[in-house]
């Protein structure tokens, strides 16, 4: 079979490629050109992914693995299916997630229908993950890492049935330090490499709301008509105003530092309202929540769920999983009712559903609304 590795620069999926090509895998490795990341001269990309400096570590790894290497320009995709909804998101006051959409509309569509024309049947990623198979119907199914402290399968819950017949997982039963240790006696350039860190395209030092700012209008939005970015009060949850703030997009659900206003105690943003650019804070307390609403639900296979189900649910990528009932609602919309309070489920972030009876199965996932009202 002829395999195409998404070879980032980074030692996972170098390691990826490796593993590939000592099972006798026919691979080719391909990079993904996606954003600039030194727009301004500054060169602070460091930590990011996929920048120039990695693609050339990601060719010396292939020559020294022994696998063709060629780099896809995927910038015009990458802008328009990741950077451009990421930036909409956070204007509609939500905090996304773009490394999910990033799997499922880069790596495992640009990409592979990039990859098909080279003659390759599958795509193989660095991610920490693995494919099972139905029990009944034989259909690929997502699975968690073998390595708990390492899975990624959060971040692919929305592959479908069709992308996971495609996709290749080769680190899903290893650890971290097992593929550092394999890189390292294949004596492969990055092996010794931090992993990437944040969101890629936005440069070290920067927040989200001062990305968008200073890109949105280069990518054709217009700020000045968006109410995620227009100055408003920060207010108490009795209305009470307590500072000020340049932009609602500024801000997510959860978040304590930079609100900039005076209290005998600790305040968080319980509400983002860009409509009305507004921000509500108040106490821990009123984090929490056992009703967290859900959009764009999408199952891996075809779960049995039809009107609802026992599941656990995970609310961030590193948020244990706590029972709940989903409930489905109209087109792709539900309700999820954890068993017990959860704390800051923040709109825009996905809510991976795992079976009860198998924890490392992934049923599926939704993105959390806003509240209606």
């Amino acid at each position: 079979m002829r395999v195409a590795v998404a070879m980032s620069g980074g030692v996972d999926s170098s390691v990826a490629a490796l593993l590939l090509r000592r099972e006798g895998a026919d691979v080719v490795g391909l990079s993904m050109h996606l954003w600039n990341h030194d727009r301004d001269g500054t060169g602070a990309n460091e930590g990011r992914c996929c920048t120039l400096d990695d693609l050339a570590v990601a060719r010396r790894a292939a020559g020294m693995i022994g696998v063709p290497h060629f780099v896809l320009n995927l910038e015009e995709n990458f802008t328009e299916t990741v950077v451009k909804p990421f930036i909409t998101s956070y204007l509609e006051g939500k905090t996304p997630i773009p490394c999910t959409v990033c799997n499922t509309e880069v790596k495992f569509k640009s990409l592979f229908q990039r990859a098909a024309a080279l003659g390759c049947e599958a795509v193989a990623t660095g991610h920490y993950a693995r494919i099972g198979a139905d029990e009944v119907t034989g259909a690929p199914r997502l699975l968690r890492a073998r390595d708990r402290s390492r899975d990624q399968s959060y971040f692919l819950y929305d592959l479908t049935e069709e992308q996971l017949s495609r996709a290749r997982f080769p680190l899903g039963e290893l650890t971290k330090p097992e593929v550092r240790e394999i890189a390292r006696e294949a004596g492969l350039p990055n092996w010794d490499k931090p992993d990437s860190q944040e969101v890629c395209f936005v440069p070290n030092g920067s927040t989200p709301a001062e990305f968008i700012r200073k890109e949105a209008e280069g990518l054709g939005l217009s700020l000045p008509a968006a109410p995620g970015a227009r100055p408003g009060p920060i207010s108490n949850e009795r209305g009470d105003v307590l500072g000020a703030h340049d932009g609602t997009m500024g801000f997510t659900v959860g978040q304590r530092r930079g609100l900039a206003v005076a209290s005998s105690e600790p305040l968080y943003v319980v509400e983002v309202f860009p409509e009305a650019s507004r921000i509500v804070v108040g106490p821990s307390e009123s984090l929490t929540s056992t009703a967290v609403p859900l959009e764009s639900i999408h199952f891996v296979g075809r779960p049995s769920v039809a009107g609802g189900a026992r599941v656990l649910a995970r609310i961030r990528s590193r948020h244990p999983e706590q029972p709940a009932s989903l409930t489905l609602g109209k087109g792709k919309s539900g309700l999820l009712t954890f068993d017990a309070p959860v704390r800051a489920a923040a709109p825009g972030q996905s809510a991976v559903f795992f079976d009860p009876s198998r924890p490392d199965v992934i049923l599926g996932g939704g993105v959390i609304a806003r509240p209606e009202g």
